[in-house]
């Protein structure tokens, strides 16, 4: 028996895997109002009878900066800009 067999058992210490989920979850929760906001004007202008292209084209801005923001949150872009 070698002192390797338990290696597989040994729980994962690395501290950068809990904070990086922990990143993924704060960025969702940030970007969600925005992105909420964004989908609920698109389905607003739908409901007043406009025409449905002008709906649809304000959707990929909204789709665009909801993506940009969450990837700035979720990889901590954000903290050394103090």
């Amino acid at each position: 028996m070698s002192d390797e067999a338990g290696v597989e058992d040994r729980p994962n210490l690395d501290p950068d895997v809990g904070a990086d989920r922990d990143n993924r979850r704060r960025a969702a929760l940030y970007v969600s109002p925005f992105l909420a906001l964004g989908l609920a004007d698109v389905l607003l202008l739908l409901w007043w009878g406009i025409n449905p292209l002008w709906g649809f084209m304000i959707l990929p801005p909204i789709l665009f900066c909801s993506v940009l923001a969450y990837l700035a949150f979720s990889t901590d872009f954000l903290d050394d800009r103090t």
